[in-house]
């Protein structure tokens, strides 16, 4: 049994179309993947993240989509808010998105930014605002201040607020 497998993972190699695994032999198009974990842990194949595009938040995709969701609205209800200065980092740029679709406007940002920020009347007065206050500025809309660290677990905090 031992010969055989051995024997495969030759042939894995050799055509690129079997790959050897703990777990046995499998077929994966275009691509020899070897696995050396073992079997009573468990193998699991963990890709780069190559060009993927902000963090992770150390939370499941729907979460932190919430989170910033939630992080967007109440920076543009409350003008500024505290948090992490990770989560300021990646909220920012939901907040300068928001504040482009309110200069733009129209119909579609309108919609947009209705899908997105979750109260309908701060949507309305982002709207009505926006275009006054932010006419000469071509970005940038928001400021991130670093803040103390926190006592419990010593993160850099951080206070993001509209300019």
């Amino acid at each position: 049994m031992k010969a055989r497998l051995v024997a495969l993972a030759a042939v894995a190699v050799l055509n690129g179309a079997l790959a050897y695994t703990p777990a046995g032999v499998g077929f994966l198009p275009g691509r020899v993947a070897v696995s050396r974990a073992s079997p009573s842990i468990g193998s699991s194949v963990e890709m780069m993240r190559h060009a993927v595009r902000g963090g992770r938040l150390g939370r499941p995709a729907d979460q932190r989509k919430a989170l910033l969701r939630a992080l967007t609205t109440e920076c543009i209800r409350h003008g500024a808010i505290t948090t992490t200065l990770t989560k300021c980092k990646e909220v920012r740029k939901t907040v300068d998105h928001m504040v482009t679709l309110a200069k733009d406007g129209s119909l579609h940002a309108r919609r947009q930014a209705l899908g997105y920020i979750y109260d309908k009347q701060l949507v309305h007065a982002l709207f009505e605002g926006a275009a006054d206050r932010y006419k000469d500025r071509e970005g940038g809309y928001t400021r991130i201040t670093r803040g103390d660290f926190r006592r419990g677990d010593n993160t850099q905090m951080g206070t993001i607020e509209l300019v």
